[in-house]
């Protein structure tokens, strides 16, 4: 299993749902959550995949939906990193 981990300063407020409904509908998606720290406004986007293969797959989905409902047409933030990181424990 991996994880992205996506750093927001701040974290976006312009009404990402569909980016995780999106990835919920991929196969191998195990699960993504987007945090805030409401004193600071920043957050972090994470997401756990069962595999690259499955990363690749929620990836092109989210740009499926993004072309669908015009997102690509306007600027939007960006994070300001990303890290992919082999899971080791869970529960």
């Amino acid at each position: 299993m991996i994880a992205r981990v996506a750093v927001w300063e701040p974290m976006p407020a312009d009404g990402r749902d569909w980016v995780l409904d999106a990835a919920a509908g991929t196969p191998g998606v195990h699960g993504a959550y987007h945090l805030i720290d409401p004193a600071t406004g920043n957050g972090l986007s994470i997401a756990f995949f069962e595999d690259e293969a499955a990363a690749h797959a929620a990836h092109k989905a989210i740009g499926k939906r993004a072309e669908e409902i015009g997102w690509n047409s306007a600027p939007h933030p960006s994070p300001a990193s990303q890290t992919i990181y082999q899971v080791v424990r869970h529960v």
